[in-house]
């Protein structure tokens, strides 16, 4: 284990002036705010098309853009706060077992490099840890390409702005430290695509975009309001028990005539589990600790400025770290033609020497932990490579060979009702397809399957033909399931 050795020279002076600039497709929206003592001011604000990607039109053009539109706005700020699209996010889970700080930050770096699909070492990654039962954490890795990032600041210091955080405009809106009624749901309609956060328990357990969701139609944005219901009932299905029963509201942020019909759909779907859906159209009064103008509107670019001036840390903070002064000042003093070349190379010899005699007494030390950790730590790598290699074989249960064998009791033996398809997906939930001789032997065969144990909500889902038809129905099955020969 290297020591990780973090030089500060001083700290930078608290920012009183802010521009938050939100990127949702090719729409920039921008805010400037200024905070004096316990309030904050409005001095600009605007909203564009711009006609260049920051991702693949040079860097110079699209700066150019967004400078020229930022002159024509009155802006002078320089500071700025980012929001990048969700749809750059690349998010992975983990669960961290009780573990020294150490330990964990070690054993999470693992995890991050198994998790994501592409090298861990191209990604700018975060995590949010939220805390379960029995000391375990579940753990939401998130990360963006370095090179979109880079391509970013590069479009940012042509337009003669200085980035101080990238971060996902839905953990602005809907920030994590703001909960003190349970788990909340998060969406965000955006111009193309709907944002998806789940916070709960301090901690953020999902974070999605839900891509084509939002459709133009000559001119006019459309959302398929049921395209997010089963999106989002699958992504509450994908988190831990405790977690999913955290969730106590949904809170969807966007324009009325898009929010409404959504409200509509997932009130209607999830307000028997407990859920209540709400449309947010503004602030709440304390929602940054501070005292908000009068003019202020709910808008990503001003939750953004708003968050950082209020110093209220986001979940994910995705700016690449910068050089520290000693970086720089090597930098800045190995080369060049009338620099003080002997003095500057004994200055950093020097340095350099102290920083390896405390680097080798830090190792020292830490060798010497080590050699009295080294067995445990041995014994759990191995308990913890054992338990991932044969956790999917030790359910007790065979809840799939005890919906199979159902299903297999319940279609009759002369081939009348046969299935062509069976999905089964967490939960219990089953669907099945299948070709029946006539109607008569359909209604035999799911009256048959009505009375097996753990079998409930048998649904006739769809049918099609006389003689054959073809149908597919659905049930759940919540038996607790037991050996199956």
């Amino acid at each position: 284990m290297k020591p990780d050795f973090k030089f500060k020279f001083g700290q930078g002076k608290k920012l009183t002036s802010l521009l938050g600039l939100a990127l949702d497709g090719s729409k920039l929206e921008g805010v400037v705010l200024k905070r004096t003592n316990g309030s904050l001011a409005v001095l600009q604000k605007f909203s564009v098309t711009l006609a260049l990607d920051p991702l693949t039109a040079a860097p110079e053009l699209v700066g150019r853009e967004i400078r020229n539109h930022l002159e024509a706005a009155g802006v002078r700020e320089r500071n700025c706060v980012f929001g990048v699209p969700l749809k750059w996010v690349l998010t992975a889970q983990t669960e961290l077992p009780p573990l020294p700080d150490a330990d964990a930050a070690s054993l999470l770096q693992l995890e991050a490099e198994k998790s994501f699909h592409t090298d861990a070492a191209t990604l700018q990654i975060g995590d949010s840890r939220t805390p379960l039962a029995d000391g375990k954490k579940n753990v939401l890795f998130a990360g963006i390409p370095s090179a979109h990032l880079a391509a970013l600041e590069n479009v940012l210091a042509a337009a003669k702005l200085k980035p101080v955080s990238f971060a996902p405009v839905i953990s602005a809106l809907q920030f994590v430290g703001s909960e003190k009624s349970g788990g909340v749901l998060a969406l965000a309609i955006g111009e193309t695509d709907v944002g998806l956060q789940i916070t709960a328990g301090g901690g953020m357990a999902a974070l999605r975009s839900l891509a084509g969701a939002v459709e133009d139609e000559a001119g006019r944005r459309t959302l398929h309001a049921d395209v997010v219901a089963r999106e989002v009932r699958v992504t509450l299905g994908q988190l831990p028990g405790e977690l999913r029963d955290a969730v106590k509201r949904i809170r969807i942020f966007g324009p009325r005539e898009l929010a409404q019909p959504l409200t509509d759909e997932l009130d209607l779907r999830f307000e028997p589990m407990g859920l209540k859906v709400e449309i947010i159209a503004a602030y709440a009064p304390e929602e940054f600790g501070v005292t908000l103008p009068v003019e202020a509107t709910l808008s990503p670019a001003f939750s953004l400025a708003a968050r950082f001036l209020a110093e209220q840390k986001l979940a994910f903070e995705f700016l690449p770290p910068k050089p520290n002064f000693l970086e720089q000042f090597v930098a800045k003093y190995s080369s060049g033609r009338f620099r003080t070349t002997g003095a500057v190379a004994a200055g950093v010899a020097a340095i350099f020497l102290a920083i390896f005699l405390f680097q080798q007494i830090q190792l020292w030390h830490y060798r010497s932990q080590w050699s009295r950790m080294a067995v445990k730590v041995g014994e759990l790598s191995a308990i913890q490579n054992n338990i991932r290699q044969y956790r999917p074989w030790y359910d007790g249960s065979f809840k799939n060979l005890s919906i199979l064998r159902q299903l297999s009791l319940a279609f009759p033996e002369d081939g009348s009702v046969t299935a062509k398809n069976i999905v089964v997906r967490d939960g219990g939930t089953v669907t099945c397809s299948g070709t029946a001789r006539d109607y008569a032997a359909l209604l035999a065969m799911q009256a048959k399957l009505r009375t097996a144990d753990g079998v409930s909500g048998v649904k006739l889902q769809q049918i099609r033909g006389k003689a054959p038809m073809q149908f597919v129905f659905g049930f759940n099955f919540n038996n607790g399931g037991g050996s199956e020969n």
